[in-house]
């Protein structure tokens, strides 16, 4: 067999190992993926007429919030997904199956690329899951053309494989599975500071730019935009740029440190 063969046949073996520890060990998943779900009840539910109000000068039914809540709710869904990649990943360098894995015949690379492509797969299927979730409450995307959909979903994934790079670097150069949760804690308070919530516009002036000049803002209005049918300006190329920027840096961040030869 050729290298790239067994390269493909091994991280097809990793990804199947991933798929199945996922399935077998839900309990992590499931609680990370309560949150967005929560969060996105909470605020349509609690704080929708509300908030409804204030993005369109008083007059906004709740419907009006939901489709602009929804898209930030997805991204945020993708962040915490990618905790448990974190994770898993520390547990796998810290309970000596890499160590068991270094010794064998199998392609180094392919226990990263299981990694990654598991949760990306997982990532997308939590997506659809509050998707759902969101429909039921009340989200219609009725304005958005085919093209902009699969765009949409497009972005979706990119987004989740350069989240699920860092998180895979920050697996690994964390102690222990409590660092890795707490180090890749950001994935989840980020969409806290971005546009998922409210305008920037109306967030205060000194907050402004920590809201805008990170990922997940860029990302949020180019989905909102794609959904939703409206104007995206800068923020596509500004979101695919964050994206691409992200998983080159994650990708050679956790490769490195995988890499390096055990002390």
């Amino acid at each position: 067999m050729s290298s790239l063969s067994l390269a493909l046949r091994d991280s097809s073996t990793m990804l199947r190992r991933n798929l199945l520890h996922a399935r077998r060990y839900p309990s992590l998943t499931l609680n990370l993926l309560l949150t967005p779900i929560m969060m996105l009840l909470l605020f349509v539910y609690v704080f929708g007429d509300v908030m409804s109000a204030g993005i369109g000068g008083g007059g906004a039914d709740r419907s009006a919030y939901i489709a602009y809540l929804v898209p930030g709710i997805l991204l945020m869904t993708i962040g915490g997904t990618v905790v448990g990649t974190a994770v898993s990943v520390s547990n796998d360098m810290t309970e000596g199956i890499i160590a068991r894995f270094r010794t064998m015949a199998i392609h180094r690379g392919s226990v990263l690329v299981g990694h990654v492509v598991g949760s990306v797969l997982q990532s997308i299927a939590s997506v659809i899951l509050v998707g759902a979730v969101a429909v039921a409450t009340g989200f219609r995307s009725t304005d958005a053309t085919a093209l902009e959909w699969l765009a949409a979903f497009g972005l979706l994934v990119l987004f989740a494989l350069a989240l699920t790079w860092i998180a895979v670097g920050m697996g690994l150069v964390s102690p222990n599975a409590e660092a890795a949760s707490n180090n890749a804690l950001p994935m989840i308070l980020l969409p806290l500071l971005s546009s998922a919530f409210v305008p920037i516009d109306s967030m205060p002036g000194w907050f402004q730019p920590i809201a805008e000049y990170q990922p997940f803002t860029p990302a949020i209005e180019t989905l909102r935009g794609l959904l939703l049918g409206t104007e995206i300006g800068n923020n596509g190329w500004l979101a695919v740029a964050w994206c691409l920027g992200l998983a080159v840096l994650g990708y050679f961040w956790s490769t490195a440190k995988f890499n390096r030869d055990p002390k």
